[in-house]
């Protein structure tokens, strides 16, 4: 079944809708957590669904490897297999291959590189890439690209965003062939220059994508750079179809990307963070492994209402960091989580009051700044 959204209310280019999926609706615009292994670290299923979680993101590319498609096969796809019955998108392996730069090989037909597990040789084309999301039986699968470098000239990002584009046509004829078990969402490549991003929508559009990423961004470039492109390129992007930010990140480059049109986000900040000790609050990032946590009696964020800020306070947080206990990492992970699904919460109620711009503007401001608070 393709994806279907629909459109319910908009304020200036931001959008609130729902898309529908063969496990189940999402309200957009939404956050998936990112569950690389099957899994989204430290968290079960039914707490994720307690969160507000309404779709995850599977790894390809590490599935692939660990336990590869005969095991999850046999578990009738990955719902089955972790335990998650709603929406799940898998991404294509694309960008861990490129970020396997020193032990890949780039060809027209595809990629070859050594395992990060056991070094052996390892093929993925796109056909291999839909081979492997259609045994996930995802409802969200993801076409094979070339993830261009940053920098990159204008020649070297055309050249990859061509071969992404004919990779792509690959990926829409395999995946289609027969009757799959979910949509497949083209991307949009070509670094920061414009006019290949809209040369690479048109060939896009000359399938019938039932969604469409935007890709090759969070990769290094400035928060300028990445605001001309979406301001460039989702104007001309189908208004009928979902809008997928892959990787970013920030729970401020998330506002700014609503505001632009945006739909769909993910990002592993959430969950590593937590593990790290950095927690999201209304006022910016706390690190709670600095000593002045150390006595504090107090939750993270007072104004937060998730099962860690109403049960523990900021010196039991940091005690269990500093000893290493693994409720830790659960109970940063809780927060971390919690925060960016209200934060989806908060802007889904504000288009649909028509008080989102008022909204984002007090939010950036009060944000300014905060990368790194105490």
């Amino acid at each position: 079944m393709n994806p279907l959204l629909t459109i319910e209310a908009c304020e200036g280019q931001a959008r609130c809708g729902r898309l529908r999926t063969a496990h189940g609706e999402l309200e957009t615009p939404a956050f998936m957590p990112v569950g690389t292994y099957g899994t989204v670290k430290a968290m079960t299923p039914e707490e994720l669904q307690g969160l507000g979680a309404q779709i995850i993101l599977g790894n390809t590319f590490h599935l692939l490897l660990r336990p590869g498609p005969r095991v999850i096969a046999a578990h009738g796809g990955l719902h089955g297999f972790m335990h998650w019955q709603g929406p799940i998108l898998t991404d294509s392996g694309g960008f861990q291959v490129f970020s396997l730069k020193s032990l890949r090989k780039l060809t027209e037909e595809g990629v070859r590189f050594r395992s990060p597990v056991d070094g052996s040789e390892v093929r993925l084309t796109p056909e291999d890439s839909m081979d492997m999301q259609l045994t996930l039986r995802s409802d969200i699968a993801m076409a094979l690209d070339d993830c261009t470098e940053h920098p990159a000239t204008e020649a070297q990002a055309r050249a990859s965003m061509e071969r992404s584009m004919r990779w792509a046509e690959r990926s829409y004829r395999h995946y289609y062939a027969g009757t799959p078990p979910g949509g497949l969402f083209g991307i949009v490549q070509g670094g920061m220059h414009v006019n290949l991003r809209l040369a690479s929508l048109e060939t896009l559009l000359r399938l019938e994508w039932p969604g469409l990423a935007v890709g090759g961004l969070a990769v290094g470039e400035s928060e300028e750079e990445r605001l001309a492109v979406l301001e460039s390129l989702v104007p001309h992007m189908p208004a009928d179809r979902p809008r997928y930010l892959m990787g970013v990140g920030r729970p401020e480059d998330i506002v700014a990307a609503v505001l632009r049109g945006i739909d769909m986000f993910d990002c592993v900040m959430p969950t590593r963070h937590a593990r790290n000790g950095h927690l999201f609050t209304a006022a910016g990032v706390i690190n709670i492994r600095n000593s002045i946590h150390q006595e504090d009696l107090g939750p993270v964020d007072a104004t937060c209402a998730c099962y860690t800020c109403r049960n523990y306070s900021r010196a039991y947080l940091r005690h269990l960091d500093r000893c290493n206990e693994i409720l830790g990492a659960r109970l940063n992970t809780i927060h971390n989580l919690h925060f960016y699904l209200d934060l989806m919460r908060a802007m889904r109620a504000a288009i649909r009051a028509g008080t989102l711009s008022t909204w984002a503007a007090q939010f950036l401001r009060s944000r300014r700044g905060t990368d790194a608070v105490a």
